[in-house]
């Protein structure tokens, strides 16, 4: 996709406007390295696609592709070139917090996402003991409504497969309730009030979720429409 113009911004875009490339940015930026990392964070995207996109932020020098040592496949690695993206990246969901928000329908919210989002939300210094382990129960899907997070030490497993092993805290919601929790649209205490959120565990470990889990970084802004 070429312009023809010799503006920054053209030249910009012509690099980073094709469909899904900002979001293997984020992906990229949120520490994503392998294939199935950017698969994860993006479902709908076709693995030819994603192939194509990625070859391309390497051929302008925005990737660096390394062979995984001893293994089949790559990792891929932020240059400086993306990484000075990472406040414009910021700036763009903050826009889209303020601005987008009303565009949002059900279809867009995606259990998958709200999970990889809610591990790398996880501080395991502000947990309890050696293991900590979350159940998710979403009352509005049918595939795959149980989600497991496993956090041991500094690793955070995610599955949907019961891993047999005692859960501290657990989450009934839906899908949409606790992205709009976890994106600060709504309080935990407001969700718990509707009966839309049922939180049981310690209480060592629910009167503060969000030092353990944190919200997300567009959380504290606020729609146009309530400014």
């Amino acid at each position: 996709m070429e312009y023809g113009q010799f503006c920054p911004i053209a030249k910009a875009t012509e690099i980073l406007g094709e469909k899904w490339t900002l979001l293997i940015v984020r992906e990229l930026l949120m520490g994503g390295t392998r294939f199935s990392d950017f698969q994860r964070g993006l479902s709908l995207i076709s693995p030819t696609m994603l192939s194509n996109r990625l070859d391309k932020l390497e051929e302008h020098g925005m990737v660096l592709k390394k062979k995984i040592p001893n293994q089949k496949g790559y990792e891929y690695f932020p240059t400086k070139s993306c990484s000075e993206l990472l406040p414009i990246i910021k700036s763009l969901g903050d826009w889209g917090m303020r601005w987008a928000r009303s565009n949002l329908t059900e279809k867009d919210y995606d259990v998958e996402l709200l999970m990889l989002y809610l591990k790398r939300s996880i501080n395991p210094d502000n947990l309890i003991g050696n293991e900590t382990v979350i159940r998710f129960k979403f009352t509005d899907i049918k595939d795959y409504p149980n989600w497991w997070m496993v956090v041991t030490g500094s690793e955070i497993d995610v599955c949907v497969k019961d891993p047999g092993k005692e859960v501290d805290v657990y989450f009934t919601t839906t899908v949409k309730t606790m992205a709009d929790v976890w994106m600060g649209v709504v309080t935990y205490k407001k969700a718990i009030a509707n009966d839309e959120l049922k939180l049981v565990g310690p209480k060592a470990l629910i009167k503060d979720i969000s030092s353990w889990m944190e919200s997300s970084v567009f959380a504290d802004i606020a729609p146009a429409s309530e400014i």
